[in-house]
């Protein structure tokens, strides 16, 4: 690891000024995945600016919303009594990832902020345009199986791998910043011939806290991960899907996916199909099928299309069903 000076802001506009004035400096939340990269050379940084004084653990309502604090543990979140009542799609996609130790410690912000977990980014031995762009992207025409399906590019063929974002993008949620406020689906970028950039912030921008507006979709909402164990896992592919029922009719709809692009990926296609239809199997299947017709599977992961277009289809009937799987969670 690289040495680097190490401070604790007292507040976020110390922070602000103290990480933008260093062109090397990064701040530190959680630490779960930062520690990580800079301890494997992955990453390095001349300074590191430590924010767990600031007071952004809030969460509260918000103005038609949920104002949820960026230094709020994941595990506080998951577990707050609003988000389970109001946005249990939230809380199912939180408490499918990693483990409750970890949990306890990432924070909302760094969740958003947390880089991929693909292999050639984490072995210096081996080339990859995220770590040293002109390197080249290993898994293009190598190893990739658990690589995207939609947006890819010819420098990188990795995935985001949260699940609490997957289910933001769904939410429409809100990122609020110290100056401005950006659309979630604003927030990830996808790798283009620069994808070592993976969000829209600039050096210094400084996550305060995250807006989910009021919806319908409490009574019917589903997150899916399908993985290739039970638990500490990332997604091959998930699905968060919620439905608005009038009468016997979807009057709206929210499906996003994750393990299948460099951002959470919103299924407008198939949202678009389903609404003013019957909630039926034939008609979530003609959607999947529909948003699936995009993709542009790689060398090892034809087998993601089938995958994803059945867990569309089982998200939304257990949506429809209106079963969350929250009992018991933490």
């Amino acid at each position: 690891m690289k040495p680097f000076h190490y401070s604790k802001a007292a507040n976020s506009g110390a922070a602000v000024a103290e990480v933008s004035a260093e062109p090397g400096a990064r701040y530190l939340a959680g630490g779960t995945n930062l520690l990580d990269l800079l301890k494997y050379n992955i990453i390095q940084a001349d300074r590191v600016v430590d924010l767990k004084r600031l007071d952004l653990k809030e969460i509260r309502r918000h103005e038609g919303g949920l104002r949820l604090g960026a230094m709020a543990h994941n595990s506080d979140t998951a577990n707050h009594p609003e988000v389970r009542q109001q946005f249990p799609l939230l809380s199912q996609a939180i408490l499918a990832g990693a483990s409750a130790q970890i949990r306890n410690m990432a924070t909302n912000g760094g969740n958003l902020l947390q880089r991929t977990r693909c292999p050639y980014f984490y072995d210096n031995a081996l080339p990859c345009n995220k770590r040293v762009n002109g390197s080249g992207c290993g898994a293009r025409h190598g190893s990739n199986r658990m690589h995207a399906l939609f947006g890819w590019s010819e420098k990188c063929v990795a995935t985001h791998p949260s699940d609490m974002c997957v289910a933001l993008a769904a939410l429409d949620a809100q990122i609020h910043t110290d100056n401005r406020t950006i659309a979630f689906e604003d927030f990830h970028r996808l790798p283009g011939d620069n994808p070592g950039q993976d969000t829209n912030l600039k050096h210094g921008e400084l996550i305060e806290w995250i807006f989910v507006p009021q919806n319908n979709f409490a009574k019917h909402s589903c997150y899916l991960k399908v993985r290739d164990r039970a638990s500490y896992a990332f997604a091959l592919v998930s699905v968060a899907a919620a439905l608005e029922l009038e009468g016997k009719v979807i009057k709206d709809v929210r499906l996003a996916l994750g393990g299948v692009a460099h951002k959470p990926w919103r299924a407008r296609k198939a949202e678009a199909l389903l609404r003013g239809q019957q909630p039926s199997e034939a008609n979530f299947l003609a959607a999947a099928a529909a948003e699936l017709g995009d993709a542009k599977p790689l060398e090892h992961n034809a087998y993601k299309v089938p995958m994803a277009r059945n867990a569309i289809v089982v998200a939304l009937q257990s949506a429809l069903s209106g079963e969350h799987p929250l009992e018991g969670l933490s």
